[in-house]
């Protein structure tokens, strides 16, 4: 009976000396938006190996997604430190760190800049100057052009995808040095995966977007018409530039028919979305679109020819 209250209360310091660790982590990647930079160090993965020749030298690989991690961290953070008067409005993203105030806007800012910096010269150094300078208008596009057109224009979701199509270069530019034609798919394929992913999450939170004051096509859009046909458009288009890799020659056959046999699913979802424009169908797009990328990606690096 004694040892039991005796070890109780060492239990309880034990934890109560480990919560705060915990909370910091969970803050830190919170504030670093860690799920979107693993999508950006997946992304510049895929072009690296598109790009590369020969034997991959694992080291460079290391130098390439630890400098591309570091940038887009730091990005991350930095829009949160921006945009963290808007994230209170927004049911979605009030309990975020910076507008829960667990963490400063001065933290976020010194985590943000002293990251950002450090993983362009980070590029620059261990692979190269264009990687190095492609990062550094990756970061500058999604900070000081999509970040304060979310609260002027529709059109903010367009500019977003820039920056968010980029880094497939930036792995191609790390493995070749330079941007060739073949890199510009890679572009095209995620600049217009995007807009269907990010219009099914506009739509799904079009009431805390409109709360927050970001000027979303989904805000003025009650009926879903433009919204859920821009969708399908975008989607219709990715379709079509996802087999240029095998009409090219860039690729094997197992490419096309995994790239085809994905890029129907996504157009059903895309048109029920347009059809509907339901939260259901928005719902069920934005999945979709998730399960895409890595399944079309995946097999575009495995089928290379």
């Amino acid at each position: 009976m004694n040892s039991v209250s005796e070890q109780t209360p060492v239990r309880l310091t034990e934890q109560g000396q480990k919560a705060p660790a915990r909370r910091l982590w969970a803050d830190l990647t919170e504030l670093v938006k860690l799920r979107l930079t693993l999508l950006v160090l997946m992304t510049t993965l895929v072009g690296f190996l598109f790009g590369w020749r020969g034997d991959i030298d694992l080291l460079y690989l290391f130098h390439t997604l630890c400098g591309t991690f570091l940038a887009a961290a730091g990005a991350a953070a930095l829009n949160q430190v921006f945009e963290a008067d808007y994230d209170l409005q927004m049911r979605r993203t009030k309990n975020r760190p910076i507008p829960a105030q667990r963490l400063s806007r001065d933290e976020g800012l010194i985590i943000g800049l002293l990251a950002c910096v450090a993983g362009v010269i980070y590029l620059s150094l261990a692979t190269n100057l264009l990687a190095g300078l492609l990062t550094a208008l990756t970061v500058g596009t999604y900070l000081f052009a999509y970040t304060p057109l979310k609260r002027v224009t529709t059109l903010n979701t367009i500019v977003g995808a820039i920056p968010g199509a980029l880094p497939p270069m930036i792995g191609w530019a790390a493995a070749r040095g330079q941007v060739d034609f073949e890199a510009w798919i890679l572009f095209a394929i995620m600049f217009l995966w995007q807009m269907p992913h990010f219009l099914a999450i506009a739509w799904l939170y079009r009431k805390d977007y409109r709360d927050a004051g970001f000027v979303m096509l989904s805000g003025s859009d009650p009926d879903c018409r433009q919204t859920g046909r821009l969708a399908l458009f975008y989607t219709m288009a990715l379709v079509s530039i996802s087999l240029l890799p095998f009409v090219l020659r860039l690729t094997s056959f197992w490419y096309a028919l995994v790239a085809l046999i994905c890029g129907i699913g996504f157009f059903l979802a895309a048109f029920s979305f347009a059809l509907a424009g339901t939260e259901k169908t928005a719902r069920r797009l934005f999945l979709v679109s998730i399960i895409y990328l890595p399944l079309t990606l995946g097999a575009l690096v495995l089928a290379r020819a």
